[in-house]
């Protein structure tokens, strides 16, 4: 079955997540009430949505230890940005406060990629393993395409 995407929708871009890791469920939670202008919509890697982009771009979909988003991914050319490079595109999108974590985007992946890593290495020890996704709040239940 198809996912239902709100075509009057103006999230341009989808956040993919791990479904059953604590600290993406945080992320997501972080982001839902600071997009103002609900730019994101949501998926977790473990959808079918997911896998198919995930691998339509070339990566592992069983690998479930990559921060994803792909911008403009209801477009013809949309692009996928993994690791540290998708944590401050949505820094950089969210705006506010936030968007001074771009200036960042200026080091290389070699910099960048090895603190991320390290995190999403630890990532259960650190912040927990759930065994279902939890559920969005009711206001938010329209962003995610598929849980």
């Amino acid at each position: 079955m198809a996912p239902q995407i709100p075509a009057d929708s103006a999230a341009r871009h989808l956040i993919l997540y791990d479904a059953v890791c604590a600290l993406c469920g945080c992320l997501v939670r972080f982001v839902l009430p600071r997009d103002r202008r609900q730019v994101f919509h949501f998926a977790s890697l473990q959808s079918d949505l997911g896998r198919s982009l995930v691998q339509k771009f070339g990566r592992d979909p069983d690998r479930l230890d990559t921060f994803y988003v792909v911008s403009d991914y209801r477009s013809a050319s949309p692009a996928l940005l993994c690791r540290a490079r998708a944590v401050l595109f949505v820094a950089k999108s969210l705006g506010g406060p936030w968007r001074a974590l771009a200036v960042l985007g200026v080091l290389p992946d070699g910099l960048l990629n090895p603190a991320y890593h390290l995190v999403a290495r630890h990532r259960y020890r650190l912040c927990g393993r759930r065994e279902t996704c939890p559920l969005p709040p009711a206001e938010y239940q329209r962003r995610f395409i598929c849980r």
